[in-house]
């Protein structure tokens, strides 16, 4: 059985940047395990991720009869991480997709006459769908479901067919679907041609297709039009909600200048149009969400019949860290033939002569990088530990001693 009251798990998007969301896993489970709750109680009822958040979400919604084990299992994957394992890295797959793709773009017009060369995407990512088959074995998903350690699991992705944002979810008990403005609710058994879907990053990772009503739409990355990320949870019944941010909303302040002065690159325009598409819903969702609460508690309390708003318990975890400059570090670890498609993009260098890390930030998979990301996760989480158990309302168990210093647990770890 899941924890309650019902509490939903916000996972959001950014491709190699849901590391980060690992680590902060990895540390509510240490934390749950040092306050002596059941491991057989699953502390998330709900369920819902986007884009690469989709992927984490629905692993761990395949093993919520054992939280402790499921964020192993996605730990030891991320800690291991290679390009490899997400999408074509070796030279003939980037000139198969990436160089191709550039060239279209180019002299498109002119080669399209005599060439049949239509690549989708900068990137090939069929190495990642075997990896969903190993990750995310979605035929224990209903068995979650029936035996009610799950109370549903939702993917947001956004169609390129219809122009709409869809969110497709599957609950043990029925819930009608919903529709808002340019967003619509899909019920039925989500699978992994869902996950694909919702972790297309555009340009970067073809659409993928999924029938919709008896109609095959293509599908990309559901960050893109998600004007509220926090929704789904809601529409589900999450009573709380633990909200696990990739970015910009808990980083230092200050504003940050790179190559002041010169023209941007494309990476840089890149990069900040998918920090745009993958940060900002969420934080804006986040204040809106407050803002409800605040109003809320000020209506007297006869008003609150009249209204079918209610307040909803939040917990926002994001990295304490900018990302960017973590993946400047990690910029020489990306394959070759992928470093070499990308400087003709503006991403050079490493640390501070680093160009184009954000754009890098989001393709970065590689162990170095991903461990930095779990490491800095679970040291956010160990941090704010006090304010984990209250809002879990989890209680320290007797002679349980915290620890020491959260500094401690955000060292490196070490690559084996």
């Amino acid at each position: 059985m899941y924890e309650t009251p019902l509490t939903g798990l916000i996972l959001s998007g950014g491709g190699a940047r849901a590391a980060y969301q690992v680590g902060v896993l990895n540390a509510l489970a240490r934390i749950r395990r040092e306050c002596g709750v059941d491991r057989a109680r699953n502390p998330f009822g709900i369920i819902v991720g986007t884009s690469a958040g989709a992927i984490n979400a629905a692993a761990l919604a395949c093993a919520a009869d054992d939280f402790e084990g499921g964020v192993q299992r996605i730990v030891q994957v991320w800690r291991d991480f290679h390009a490899e394992q997400v999408y074509r890295a070796d030279s003939l797959g980037v000139i198969r997709s990436g160089a191709q793709w550039l060239t279209m773009l180019s002299v498109g017009w002119l080669i399209a006459r005599w060439r049949r060369a239509r690549p989708r995407s900068l990137l090939d990512n069929e190495p990642l769908a075997q990896l969903l088959q190993r990750l995310v074995p979605l035929a224990r998903l209903r068995l979650m479901l029936r035996a009610r350690h799950l109370h549903g699991l939702a993917v947001s992705a956004s169609s390129y067919s219809s122009g709409l944002h869809v969110t497709f979810y599957d609950a043990a008990t029925p819930i009608a679907p919903w529709t808002r403005s340019q967003r619509i609710a899909v019920p039925g058994r989500i699978g992994h041609a869902h996950l694909l879907a919702s972790s297309a990053i555009p340009f970067v990772f073809p659409a993928a297709s999924i029938v919709v009503d008896g109609v095959p739409e293509w599908f990309g990355d559901g960050s893109m039009r998600q004007t509220a990320p926090i929704s789904p949870a809601v529409h589900l019944g999450a009573q709380k909600l633990l909200v696990i941010g990739a970015g910009r909303m808990q980083e230092p302040p200050g504003r940050r200048m790179a190559d002041r002065g010169a023209y941007p690159s494309l990476a840089q325009i890149a990069g900040h149009a998918l920090s745009n598409i993958f940060l900002d819903a969420l934080a804006v969702d986040v204040e809106r969400l407050r803002r409800i609460n605040h109003t809320l508690s000020l209506l007297p309390e006869a008003a609150h019949a009249q209204t079918s708003l209610r307040p909803i318990d939040a917990l926002v975890i994001a990295p304490s860290q900018r990302l960017d400059d973590l993946a400047a570090e990690y910029q020489s670890t990306l394959p070759v033939p992928v470093r070499t498609l990308l400087r003709g993009m503006g991403v050079t260098g490493q640390g501070r002569d680093a160009r184009g890390a954000a754009l890098a930030s989001y393709l970065l998979f590689e162990a170095p990088y991903t461990r930095a990301l779990i490491a800095l996760g679970e040291a956010d989480a160990l941090a704010r530990r006090d304010e984990v158990v209250a809002f879990f309302g989890w209680r320290p168990a007797p002679g349980a001693v915290a620890p020491p210093s959260a500094a401690r647990d955000a060292a490196p770890l070490p690559i084996q």
